[in-house]
């Protein structure tokens, strides 16, 4: 119970099997009755537990180790990087914390801003729409109206060139003019609305942590809708290019 409690306030040491140099103290203290049958009692409950705990280290070594990162952009306010170097979106609460890890896709041409370039846009944006809501997992979105067909395998096999949105579309605007948002001096489209950025759930034919879209930012269905229902219109995103 002791070492339970130590690790809920102390998550980072390590847990402990009870000190058998105290076993063996009791052992000839009471002819082996008294230690015995506390040996024997405490062994079964760390050995009932072991599973448990073993589960429970295994979920958290998994996550990555991410420092708090307080909104560079609005102090205060949560929001979300996405890290084209890493290949993965977080996002972190108002005080920086990181509430969500995900790995993701972006673009196969890299990152670039000019329209049709098919590439991902960088810098700052902002969530300007939601599409989606409440459809089950692999919805076939079109022309970001929410259809009744769902994508299978064997519908990407007979379409195997088709970029499917499925499930939700999260549809991003840049908000730094020149560079995301509007036009360049030299009149170039480089609005990430306009190019119909989107983070947008992807079949599972695609390969997350690899870049592979057209542009958007794919996920998993069952990430994608998490992500959604954490994600209000308006929270601040920073597209990285090193992150």
């Amino acid at each position: 119970a002791r070492s339970v409690g130590l690790h809920r306030r102390h998550p980072h040491r390590k847990l402990t099997m009870p000190s058998f140099s105290l076993f063996r103290c009791v052992v000839r203290l009471t002819g082996g009755r008294v230690g015995g049958f506390l040996l024997g009692g405490l062994w079964a409950v760390t050995a009932h537990a072991q599973p448990v705990v073993q589960t429970y280290l295994h979920q958290h070594q998994q996550a990555p180790l991410i420092a708090p990162a307080p909104n560079p952009q609005t102090a205060g306010a949560p929001w979300i990087r996405i890290g084209i170097a890493s290949q993965t979106l977080t996002f972190f609460d108002a005080r920086g914390h990181a509430l969500r890890w995900y790995p993701i896709a972006t673009a196969k041409r890299g990152v670039g801003e000019t329209e049709n370039s098919y590439q991902t846009p960088r810098g700052w944006h902002r969530v300007c729409e939601k599409i989606g809501d409440n459809a089950p997992a692999d919805t076939i979105i079109s022309r970001r109206t929410v259809t009744p067909w769902q994508y299978t395998p064997a519908l990407h096999a007979e379409f195997p060139q088709k970029d499917w949105i499925l499930t939700r579309i999260i549809w991003l605007c840049g908000t730094e003019l020149g560079l995301n948002q509007g036009t360049r001096e030299d009149g170039v489209v480089v609005d990430s609305y306009a190019r119909y950025i989107y983070i947008h759930g992807a079949g599972g034919h695609v390969s997350m942590g690899t870049p592979s879209s057209l542009g958007c930012v794919r996920m998993t269905s069952d990430t994608v809708i998490d992500l959604f229902e954490q994600l209000p219109v308006g929270t601040e995103i920073l597209i990285d290019e090193h992150a």
